[in-house]
């Protein structure tokens, strides 16, 4: 949580090792394998590499850094028969935002909210994104690569409130 007046360098550097560099640095090692299994790549990146949020500027600047690298790794490993797609989740009901420093009474404000930030009127459930990983990483996907799937409930397609 931050904005540009409040996010420090290093909150700034230890969200993008998280989310960026981190990632990075295990697609390197994993690739070998990968191109010799013809294996997949699953990113999990938010709705907020999509679409900007005040308040998370560096969260923000974190996903869409992540969406951007799964585009290009899709083209440089699909002539390797690899393929690389990201999920990008809505509010997902997760510890996440209580980790991030939302109080119990905060958290279930934002749960809340839910209900007409995301078309469905809901957030949604951690199995609900492992089931699109899933057909992502399945035989049933073998001819989807490169994509950034909102896994929402609809809030990619919504105005902002």
């Amino acid at each position: 949580m931050g904005t540009i007046e409040t996010t420090t360098m290093d909150q700034f550097e230890q969200i993008m090792n998280v989310n960026v560099r981190s990632v990075y640095h295990l697609t390197q090692l994993a690739v070998p394998h990968l191109i010799q299994t013809k294996g997949s790549i699953i990113n999990v990146s938010s709705i907020t590499g999509k679409r900007s949020f005040p308040g998370v500027l560096a969260y923000c600047m974190s996903k869409s850094a992540l969406d951007q690298f799964t585009r290009c790794v899709a083209l440089e490993l699909a002539p390797k028969k690899v393929r690389v797609n990201a999920v990008n989740p809505g509010v997902i009901v997760t510890d996440l935002q209580k980790r991030a420093g939302l109080s119990e009474v905060d958290y279930a404000e934002f749960l809340n909210k839910s209900k007409v930030t995301h078309a469905l009127g809901r957030p949604g459930q951690v199995d609900e994104v492992a089931q699109a990983i899933a057909f992502l990483a399945s035989d049933a996907a073998s001819f989807i690569t490169g994509v950034t799937l909102p896994v929402d409930g609809g809030r990619h397609a919504m105005c902002p409130r």
